[in-house]
């Protein structure tokens, strides 16, 4: 029987779906968490396993070397840059990935990362039940200003299919959207108006960032290119932390010139806690977890146990080396 060892399957699966879709396939064991650096537990976990299933746990040369019987590693993500894959195509592994299953919901985090920005509904909320309406004077009040995004003109650099979702979302709530993208397609301009990067900046009152990490694209929110901006413009990034200058961001925020950031992801992650951005006003930081709703966990399930089944049958989809 085909072994299957899935190495960190906890935040792909805290208890709410079931591995059970895997387990027609082969034998399947399930470790929450192992090491998401390089450690000889890694390859102690696979041992003779056939399948390695990951998310964030390094698959690195050491480790296939080590795993002889290693014959395909399918990725818990889109992104796999956690394995070695280069080397894993000279030894003769496949690696497979998730190349979508989160469009609509990683559109809808962004613009609900803006919505708080404009309205800070947890803010308020929490005053609320701490007395302050109670105690207030008048009949409503707010601690922050509201805005109405109705007129307004947002940019979105990488204008695939989650930057098309969030431009969507965006022409409903009645907003202006620019895109700037290497590759412009008819779909794209069904939602937005392509144009430069430096125009996009220009004219942009809220910038979200949707394209993917690339030598140019890292650090593309830094202290020249905001420069360009709209004097209290707002950033939205649940795409790659890496996609921006974190301590010129916070330098930007703490002067105004960037009004708020609404930010799921860091350069580094688990935050550290020297991050700039964690003293700095008027930014919101979530913990990576655009991603993370159930609906779209369960496709990444299904997907993998088809991404397993293709490649037992010597026919894999999704192999990306």
């Amino acid at each position: 029987m085909t072994k299957i060892v899935v190495l960190d399957g906890y935040t792909e699966n805290p208890g709410d779906l079931s591995w059970d879709v895997l387990k027609q396939y082969g034998e399947v064991t399930v470790y929450d968490r192992i090491s998401y650096t390089e450690d000889p537990a890694i390859a102690q976990a696979i041992g003779d396993a056939e399948i390695a299933v990951t998310n964030k746990t390094p698959v690195s040369k050491e480790t296939m070397d080590k795993c002889p019987a290693l014959k395909a590693v399918a990725v818990l993500a889109t992104g796999y840059n956690v394995v070695d894959y280069a080397y894993a195509r000279e030894k003769g592994i496949v690696v497979m990935n998730i190349p979508t299953y989160g469009t609509e919901i990683v559109g809808q985090y962004a613009v609900g990362l803006l919505l708080e920005i404009c309205s800070h509904y947890g803010h308020h909320s929490d005053t609320v039940f701490a007395g302050k309406w109670q105690n207030s004077i008048d009949w409503c009040y707010w601690d922050y200003p509201m805005i109405e995004l109705h007129g307004m003109t947002a940019g979105i650099i990488g204008l695939g299919r989650i930057g098309r979702t969030t431009a969507r979302i965006l022409n409903a709530i009645g907003m202006h959207v620019l895109a700037y993208d290497r590759h412009p397609c008819d779909e794209g301009r069904q939602y937005a108006e392509y144009t430069s990067l430096d125009e996009l900046f220009a004219k942009s009152d809220v910038i979200f960032l949707h394209c993917p990490l690339f030598p140019e694209t890292e650090g593309i929110i830094n202290a020249a290119n905001i420069t360009k901006m709209k004097d209290g413009v707002i950033l939205i990034n649940n795409s790659r932390g890496q996609l921006v200058n974190e301590q010129d961001l916070a330098d930007a925020l703490n002067t105004g010139k960037v009004y708020a950031a609404g930010l799921d992801v860091v350069s580094t992650e688990p935050i550290r806690s020297d991050n700039p951005l964690l003293n700095t006003k008027n930014c919101i930081i979530t913990p990576h977890i655009s991603w993370a709703a159930k609906a779209a966990r369960q496709r990444i399930m299904d997907i993998t146990a088809e991404n397993i089944a293709s490649y037992l049958t010597g026919k894999p989809q999704n192999a990306v080396n």
